[in-house]
């Protein structure tokens, strides 16, 4: 910055225009939030899904993720799907599309995952979300709230091409994964600041023109081919590497970057400084990885970069702190609550400096998944607002787990059909009836894991 520059500007204050007013406002649309609105707008609730991007899918589809994991869990040695309902619904229109792959076992087979193709995601979660009569305003960042009283939202303050306007709703939903809305609204939150306390970022890429019969499965060679060419010196930002081919067999996925500060911390997504280093820093790794990768891995020979991820894949910044705090040992020891509103089948996934460090559920002795308390979507001194996705209340090894694809669509269901019952029983979020949210959820089609109690 100039040094003769001043350190704040003042602004002159305006009338913002309204864009609309609504019943549920829903921030973000990733997992979390395709599912949040979808089921808002089904309970009969006049519903917008505001998305800074000019399509659905959040980190599966603005970074790159092309990839669903969460769905399944290790149930006493049997792989099963455990996330159903809306998740259900865009798998089957992903599919009609052309575009997913079966689930594919990962982790020494320990867990399944499962991949898609970008494009689809975006037109499927397109249709989903409008067929459900929800609205969608993509474009658009959330840059302030307007508060009616301590504890009640009013209205979004939004950033757009057309202008600045506020967006009014009686309930909001917080899907943004930075727990933006929440924050603006002084919903209190945990955000680590070193290296134990916050995962690292990685940007993923995919390559094209891959030889699929040379390569084969190569995706369980990789680590060693690392190892091979740290011998001879060469280094790499991370270890086990995640490279996977997508429904198109020559096509390929790669995660194997870390982003991390030049003190070695890891980036902090909500900070506009290192998130702009770092996507410098993360296409820098990919074209350092990916040389090694034409000159070490049979098949790769005559493959090319066919993507950069359009943004950094964050994993974690802030964690509104709710009603409970879903924590490690829940996850582990397979924890049940009688406000469970879904299952997170995910183990502990947590993203250290240079590697990832796993921990598993006793599998296979046990069922492997645990249940998502409802009360984790409250935050606490915000009354009209749920959180739901990798911002809900979750302690950094508990968000290690159930921040993945498929614990969000679980949270997004269940706070979209919360809030319309809420709004049609005249309560606040915290004041609804878990019986009634859990008997909607079932009929909708949501797998809860209760009978496994």
């Amino acid at each position: 910055m100039h040094e003769t520059a001043p350190r704040t500007l003042n602004e002159p204050s305006r009338d913002t225009p309204v864009w609309g007013a609504y019943d549920v406002v829903v921030l973000g649309g990733g997992p979390a939030g395709i599912a949040a609105a979808t089921a808002a707008a089904r309970g009969g609730q006049a519903t917008l899904l505001i998305e800074r991007y000019g399509f659905l899918g959040g980190m599966g589809t603005a970074a790159g993720v092309t990839n669903f994991c969460g769905l399944h869990a290790n149930v006493h040695g049997s792989i099963q799907q455990v996330v159903h309902g809306v998740a259900d619904e865009l798998l089957a229109r992903i599919d009609a599309l052309g575009g997913l792959n079966a689930p594919h076992r990962i982790f020494a087979d320990r867990i399944a995952a499962q991949a898609y193709d970008n494009a689809a995601l975006k037109v499927a979660a397109d249709d989903l979300v409008l067929g459900s009569g929800a609205r969608l305003l993509f474009h658009a960042t959330l840059v302030g709230v307007s508060m009616d009283g301590p504890g009640r939202i009013r209205a979004a303050l939004i950033e757009t091409k057309s202008g600045r306007f506020a967006v009014l709703a009686r309930t909001f939903i917080d899907c943004s994964g930075d727990g933006d809305l929440a924050a603006h609204a002084g919903a209190p939150f945990e955000k680590g600041t070193g290296g134990h306390d916050m995962m690292y970022p990685s940007t993923m890429f995919r390559v094209n023109g891959v030889d699929a019969a040379v390569a084969g499965d190569a995706y369980n060679r990789f680590g060693q081919l690392m190892e091979e060419a740290e011998k001879k010196g060469r280094k790499f930002p991370r270890k086990m590497p995640i490279i996977r081919p997508q429904k198109n067999p020559a096509e390929w996925r790669a995660n194997v970057t870390q982003l991390s500060n030049a003190d070695g911390s890891p980036v902090d997504g909500t900070n506009a400084a290192q998130l702009s280093d770092a996507e410098v820093q993360g296409r820098r790794q990919i074209v350092d990885f990916f040389q090694f990768l034409r000159a070490s891995a049979p098949g790769f020979e005559n493959s090319y970069i066919l993507e950069i991820a359009p943004q950094v894949g964050v994993r974690e910044t802030r964690r509104i702190v709710g009603d409970y705090q879903l924590t490690e040992a829940d996850v582990l020891q397979c924890a049940s609550f009688e406000d469970s509103i879904g299952v997170n089948g995910w183990m502990v996934e947590e993203h250290v400096a240079g590697t990832i460090a796993l921990k598993w559920q006793d599998i296979p002795h046990c069922r492997g998944f645990n249940h998502l308390p409802y009360r984790m979507l409250l935050p606490r001194q915000v009354d009209n607002l749920l959180v739901a996705g990798r911002c809900a209340s979750m302690t950094h090894m508990g968000q290690s787990a159930a921040r993945v694809s498929g614990a969000c669509f679980v949270m997004g269901q269940a706070a979209g059909t919360a809030a319309a019952l809420a709004l049609q029983a005249g309560v606040r979020p915290r004041d609804v009836s878990v019986p009634a949210l859990q008997q909607q959820l079932e009929a909708a089609g949501a797998y809860l894991g209760r009978e496994q109690a």
